[in-house]
């Protein structure tokens, strides 16, 4: 009975190595086709007149290396576009920011609007539909206030909305790398970064196309935007994100991901802040799109491996399957990290790829426990994806 116990779960582990190296080949794929891209968008510029932008801000508090954040995005080489900043409370201290850099480039228009009624729970698109009366221009472009740009990231970004078939285009969207503080877990969770973005070049390739938007980068037409119901129609969603890009996708239109990487510098964060905000992240994707959530165990090759190993009593073929399985892994890290986003801290990086790896396969069984998420100092029950209306306790320490 032992002998059928140990067979069976030596036969699901390597079902998992077979299916984790299958999701690395795709991610490799995908890579390849991004690259392929980024080659043609290099090659070509419009010379169509580009539509003006402007760019919605929301804000809550200070990021890392705000103010280059924000500075970045007045350098665009760019005709016609304006920056809307929006806050809730007069005394955030990220209004300090802003009027700085008001007086810094005087003759970019660039606007601070105080958003004082609270429409949902998620307060940053509630922010954002008080933002939205202020905004002069048809197309508009959504980004996290930890984003930094390239001076031609906005004509990179609108170009495909008048490039060949730029009427069939609903949404451009961008994957992001992220640069590390100096602690343990800012560096896991910049590998978790990259691990993400691999995924999403895997569901690109899946899907023919991405069906989300991702916070980095989101532009749109307002039109579009009016169809789905505006920014209230989301204002319960935790994965706002993800629920914009759904629905304009659900429009008939397509969601492209842009050839351009933006960058974010992330939090000192401790071990703990790190697995907090894992964890948040992971109860949010679990509870936006669950089957395929559900599928990331088929994606844990180390674990996979390991259990083989073990199963396998260490013998020379399980051995050869760990390498196998530690090779691919390796390949989708170097080949996402290095020549999709260009991070250059990578490499400093990889030796916490096999801690990273295992104690995601935790985060993700932890996710399963509970409903309950931490975001912006308040805990919520999250159901489908909504943020429950009730606010379960409060907490000084902003996750």
């Amino acid at each position: 009975m032992i002998h059928i116990i140990i067979r069976t779960f030596q036969i699901i582990a390597i079902f998992g190595c077979v299916s984790s190296s299958l999701y690395y080949l795709l991610c490799l794929w995908g890579a390849a086709s991004f690259l392929r891209a980024r080659r043609a968008d290099e090659r070509y510029r419009a010379t169509q007149d580009l539509p003006s932008v402007s760019i919605l801000k929301p804000l809550k508090g200070v990021d890392p290396e705000i103010y280059e954040n924000f500075r970045s995005h007045c350098l665009e080489d760019y005709p016609e576009y304006e920056i809307i900043f929006g806050v809730s409370d007069t005394d955030d201290p990220a209004v300090a920011s802003v009027d700085r850099l008001q007086r810094e480039f005087p003759n970019r228009n660039i606007r601070l609007i105080i958003c004082p009624e609270k429409l949902g729970p998620n307060v940053k698109v509630s922010n954002l539909e008080q933002m939205m009366q202020s905004a002069r221009y048809e197309h508009l472009i959504l980004n996290d206030s930890d984003i930094r740009v390239e001076r031609d990231y906005l004509r990179r970004v609108m170009t495909p909305f008048v490039g060949p078939n730029g009427e069939r285009v609903g949404m451009v969207t961008c994957l992001y790398r992220a640069v590390a503080a100096n602690t343990l877990g800012s560096q896991l969770e910049s590998l978790g970064v990259t691990d993400f973005c691999a995924g999403v070049l895997a569901a690109h390739q899946l899907e023919g196309g991405p069906r989300f938007g991702l916070g980095s980068t989101l532009a749109f037409r307002r039109a579009d935007l009016e169809r789905i119901g505006g920014f209230r129609a989301i204002v319960d969603y935790l994965a706002d994100d993800y629920e914009l890009g759904r629905r304009v996708a659900g429009l008939g239109l397509e969601v492209k991901l842009s050839e351009v990487v933006v960058e974010t510098h992330l939090p000192t964060y401790d071990l703990s802040e790190f697995l907090a905000h894992q964890l948040r992240w992971a109860r949010g994707v679990r509870a936006s799109r669950p089957g395929g959530y559900f599928g990331l165990i088929s994606t844990f090759g180390l674990m996979w491996a390991l259990l083989n190993l073990i199963a396998a009593h260490t013998a020379p073929w399980s051995w050869a399957v760990l390498g196998a399985v530690v090779f691919l892994r390796l390949a989708v890290a170097l080949v996402v990290g290095k020549a999709v986003l260009r991070d250059q801290h990578l490499i400093g990086n990889l030796w916490l790829l096999p801690l990273r790896d295992l104690l995601a396969v935790a985060i993700w069984m932890a996710s399963y426990v509970g409903h309950t998420v931490t975001w912006r100092g308040d805990a919520f029950v999250l159901k489908e994806g909504k943020l429950h209306p009730k606010v379960v306790e409060k907490f000084q320490q902003t996750n």
